[in-house]
């Protein structure tokens, strides 16, 4: 187990009987990395050295705008655009084409920027995609909340209760909880858990389904004075469940 049992970040996300327990994980995370880049930390030079060197995703450039601190914004952003300045000029002072590559090469892995038909400055720029400070945080944390979660279910029986009560999870973190149960349990743990995780999906599935259902049903004229059930907010569960997330969610700002 690493180095922090996240066991009442679990537990919590369990109590608030959401659609996923690590969609509500991921959304707490999110936010208060969004806090944590956007408040005095913006201010130390190890955390601007990191922030300048790895940037923003396109979604968390949004967050940040989104939720507020100008001046904060500001200075992420001026040390960010003169690290890609210097690195940049680099790269164009060392510019050489890059090699045209046919057909045949093309369907090759590239071993080089020129294997791909790429200058090398072309090559750079994207990597500067590939990385997001915001989200390297929240992968390192959410690896270390899976471990934790396999650590409660073989442990806790009171949180084992409590998952197989709950509405599981939405498609794309239950396959990161079936990767993580088929690369860690033991078999005979496999032989009971994984099966038992796949009926309280299919379960809650088949719930979001009715719900979605009969979302449909109300809007025929001979339901209009039926009950809505549970279906008021199935379109933002329903996409919750497929894809992960929070639709409906409002934009999250700065709350001081």
């Amino acid at each position: 187990m690493k180095e922090k049992l996240y066991t009442i970040e679990l537990n919590d996300a369990l109590k608030a009987e959401d659609e996923c327990m690590f969609c509500w994980l991921e959304r707490k995370l999110e936010q208060e990395n969004l806090e944590f880049v956007l408040g005095a930390s913006y201010m130390e030079d190890d955390i601007r050295a990191e922030t300048s060197r790895k940037g923003f995703c396109r979604h968390h450039i949004k967050m940040m705008y989104d939720y507020g601190n100008n001046l904060g914004n500001a200075w992420i952003l001026k040390s960010r655009l003169e690290y890609l300045n210097q690195e940049l000029k680099k790269q164009m002072a060392h510019y050489t084409p890059g090699k045209s590559a046919g057909f045949l090469e093309r369907l090759k892995r590239p071993e080089s920027p020129a294997a791909a038909g790429r200058s090398a400055a072309e090559a750079w720029l994207r990597s500067q995609e590939d990385h997001c400070y915001v989200c390297g945080r929240m992968r390192e944390i959410y690896e270390r909340m899976l471990d934790t979660f396999l650590y409660m279910l073989r442990s806790d029986a009171g949180f084992r209760e409590r998952l197989l009560e709950s509405k599981g999870f939405c498609l794309r973190h239950f396959a990161d909880v079936l990767q993580v149960c088929e690369e860690n349990l033991k078999p005979q743990e496999k032989q009971e858990w994984i099966p038992r995780l796949g009926d309280l999906m299919i379960r809650n599935l088949d719930r979001v389904q009715e719900d979605i259902n009969w979302l449909i049903e109300k809007y025929d004229y001979r339901n209009k004075d039926a009950d809505w059930r549970q279906s008021q907010d199935a379109v933002q569960r329903t996409m919750q469940k497929t894809a992960g997330g929070y639709p409906a969610d409002p934009v999250f700002r700065c709350r001081k």
